[in-house]
């Protein structure tokens, strides 16, 4: 098999699982995820999204902290593994067409300005 062209997220799942691949995208797009932020942008539900987190964290790739009572989850700075991981992910985050990151990455993460119209 010898595909001219392979899609980015194929690439990046076969790397690291579905999963992992979804949350690692999220991750360098926001910088910070959260749980049911990730799950609602799939349409999925929150199990297999805590489980891989999880072990993400673990295995000290990632980190987390408490912001109320949601967790937000962030690529460990002190880890050595995350700069490599991160420009994997960027390689493949680049290669995505416009209108899939566009598709993918659609809900807004951050509260707006004070004062600020809504559009």
């Amino acid at each position: 098999m010898n595909p001219k062209w392979v899609h980015t997220e194929t690439v990046l799942e076969q790397l690291f699982g579905i999963t992992s691949a979804r949350i690692l995208l999220h991750l360098f797009h926001y910088g910070e995820i959260h749980i049911r932020g990730i799950a609602a942008d799939y349409g999925a539900v929150v199990n297999p999204f805590k489980r891989q987190l999880d072990r993400l964290e673990l295995t000290g790739l990632l980190v987390s902290k408490k912001a109320g009572r949601t967790r937000l989850y962030q690529f460990n700075p002190k880890s050595p593994f995350a700069a490599p991981v991160k420009k994997i992910v960027e390689i493949a985050y680049e290669s995505l067409p416009l209108a899939e990151r566009q598709r993918l990455f659609s809900a807004r993460r951050r509260p707006r300005r004070k004062g600020k119209p809504v559009r």
